[in-house]
């Protein structure tokens, strides 16, 4: 699955201090519905990173009522609350994703998925341990934190390890419980390993994708 991240209406990809506007050879932005349509007719479904809802507090709603008209998103907004959760659903998100290290507490994800079950959970991983913000979390083991978002309902967990290699045994772990998403340091180089380990699917930036798409000029939402 392609991800898309956006910020302040631009295409983002990752650089070496953080996201940084993604740009043609020659400097030109790329128009974000001119990348979605593209995507969308080729993949089907897109992982949106809203960084604007992640750092600010702030989703582009608007583009996410877009971009859902071609396609099949997830979208990543930094959800921290069930109300939150809601907003992004009724937006247009297939799947609304809830992360360890950005939910305020641990009931806000049972909350979301009895309002509505179009929930993911993400399991943000670093130095090999799961991040979460919620206190109740604090200390769990990774297959421990996605049991818990299991044990209230919600089948899909995105497994997101942060700049470090991906543990693929406990892909497999976590694949045994149910449809796991492979996201972080991916790449479609891996697809062997995505395979083996019995992920539902993998979530890589879109570097090479973007090389066959043209710019137009910038269409208003």
């Amino acid at each position: 699955m392609p991800c898309l991240m956006l910020q302040a209406g631009q295409v983002m990809l990752p650089g070496a201090s953080g996201p940084q506007p993604a740009k043609t050879p020659d400097g030109q932005l790329f128009d974000v519905l001119d990348v979605s349509d593209q995507l969308a007719e080729r993949f089907g479904r897109i992982y949106v990173v809203d960084l604007d809802g992640l750092e600010h507090d702030q989703p582009q709603l608007d583009y996410l009522q877009e971009i859902s008209r071609a396609a099949e998103i997830w979208v990543d907004a930094g959800v921290r609350t069930a109300d939150q959760a809601i907003d992004i659903v009724v937006a247009g998100a297939f799947r609304t994703v809830l992360s360890s290290a950005v939910l305020e507490r641990s009931g806000e994800l049972e909350q979301a998925w009895k309002l509505s079950p179009e929930i993911a959970f993400e399991v943000e991983v670093r130095g090999g341990r799961a991040v979460s913000k919620p206190t109740e979390w604090s200390g769990l083991a990774i297959p421990e934190l996605a049991a818990a978002a299991r044990g209230v309902g919600v089948r899909d967990v995105v497994y997101s390890p942060r700049a470090e290699g991906i543990d693929w045994h406990a892909v497999r772990s976590l694949s045994s419980g149910g449809p796991v998403w492979v996201a972080g340091s991916f790449d479609t180089d891996q697809l062997p390993e995505l395979t083996e380990a019995g992920a539902a699917g993998g979530i890589f930036h879109i570097t090479e994708e973007l090389t066959s798409i043209p710019v137009t000029h910038e269409r208003s939402t």
